[in-house]
């Protein structure tokens, strides 16, 4: 977890702060001239971020005729944090050494005081002083540059991590379209096949009806086959949608081509959110198929309404007449209508009622009035 960075505001006036205390402890109160410069450079410091050049010459004055160099080096290290030129960051930081070696007064040049103090060790610390701040400037400007270049390196991995995952999709997306088409659409053909020619050569009415209604359902299933295949041949490479989505302008046509007895009762507005349409269709279509695998013979009634902001959808179904053929099923349909009626903040109910049949009852908000 990185450390939070005070705000900026807070740091300028701490600086500014700081520069002043340093005024405080090394200017003498009576030298007017030295304690203007002084203050001039610690106001300065508020400019350091916008104008760091201007602000180093502000303060550079200070660092002449007094002790207090707080200021000078804050400007100086703020200005090697943000430019890139040696050269000039060379040149000030030899301006700043040798303002701060010479003494004040000029005057005092050849006096006792300046023998004593220009001497090697005086000039390695000025030099030493002034150096500093720009390698540490220097220092502070590599690793903030260093950190933007992280990034960018882990952005391009994560990238470079998505456009893998996604070839690698594409990959088994293609897979499963050619076994889809290779197997399950050689299969539903075979189907509607042998249905048209029992259809054409049955003379049983019952039989031919039968045959009609299970070669109409293959053409209906490879049609939607062959959409799904060109969704997954598509790979991804741009939006498509499914399967035409269903609204409840279809339950009619639901209910009737169910191949059960049902009926539908449905007293709904028409301005209804798509995905509560495509929800009320989903659970209207499980519940059918679940009376026509393992209720054969029973009769089912469908009631939707729309009341109190809600949809209300139930199927009830009488107790089968016949026994159920055994059917493959992964026993998922309920699971997946519940986990849609809970991302639509719904609820589904469901269980067996007191004459042997079997209820489902859906409850969706919609927001609007009935």
């Amino acid at each position: 977890m990185k450390p939070r960075r005070p705000p900026a505001l807070l740091l300028d006036a701490g600086l500014v702060l700081a520069s002043l205390a340093d005024i405080w402890v090394h200017v003498d109160t009576d030298a007017r001239a030295a304690m203007g410069w002084a203050l001039l450079a610690a106001l300065a410091l508020a400019l350091r971020r916008r104008l760091p050049l201007a602000t180093f010459m502000l303060t550079l004055p200070t660092a002449l005729v007094t002790d207090a160099v707080f200021a000078t080096m804050a400007a100086l290290y703020t200005l090697s944090s943000l430019s890139r030129d040696r050269i000039l960051l060379a040149g000030c930081a030899l301006a700043y050494a040798i303002t701060d070696y010479l003494p004040w007064p000029w005057s005092s040049l050849k006096t006792t005081e300046f023998a004593r103090t220009d001497n090697l060790f005086h000039l390695s610390y000025t030099l030493a002083t002034a150096a500093a701040p720009v390698f540490l400037g220097q220092l502070v400007q590599a690793r903030r540059e260093l950190s933007l270049r992280l990034a960018e390196i882990t952005e391009a991995r994560e990238h470079e991590r998505l456009l893998a995952a996604q070839s690698i999709l594409a990959k088994e997306r293609a897979q499963l379209a050619r076994e889809m088409h290779d197997v399950v659409s050689h299969q539903v053909s075979l189907i509607a096949v042998q249905a048209g020619a029992l259809q054409v050569g049955s003379k049983d009415a019952a039989s031919r009806q039968a045959a009609a209604t299970i070669r109409r359902l293959s053409v209906q299933t490879l049609d939607e086959l062959r959409h799904m295949v060109s969704v997954l041949r598509a790979s991804g490479s741009r939006p498509t949608e499914l399967t035409p989505q269903p609204s409840l302008a279809d339950l009619q046509d639901l209910v009737d081509n169910s191949g059960i007895e049902a009926k539908l009762e449905a007293d709904l507005a028409e301005d209804l959110p798509p995905t509560v349409q495509r929800a009320v269709y989903r659970t209207v279509q499980e519940a059918l198929t679940n009376v026509r695998k393992h209720a054969p013979g029973a009769t089912a009634t469908v009631c939707v309404r729309h009341r109190d902001n809600a949809v209300h959808t139930t199927v009830t179904n009488t107790a089968g007449t016949r026994p159920a053929l055994p059917l493959p099923s992964t026993h998922h349909g309920l699971v997946g209508l519940r986990q849609r009626a809970e991302l639509l903040g719904g609820t589904i109910t469901s269980g067996h009622t007191a004459d042997g049949g079997y209820e489902l009852h859906l409850h969706l908000p919609t927001g609007n009035s009935a």
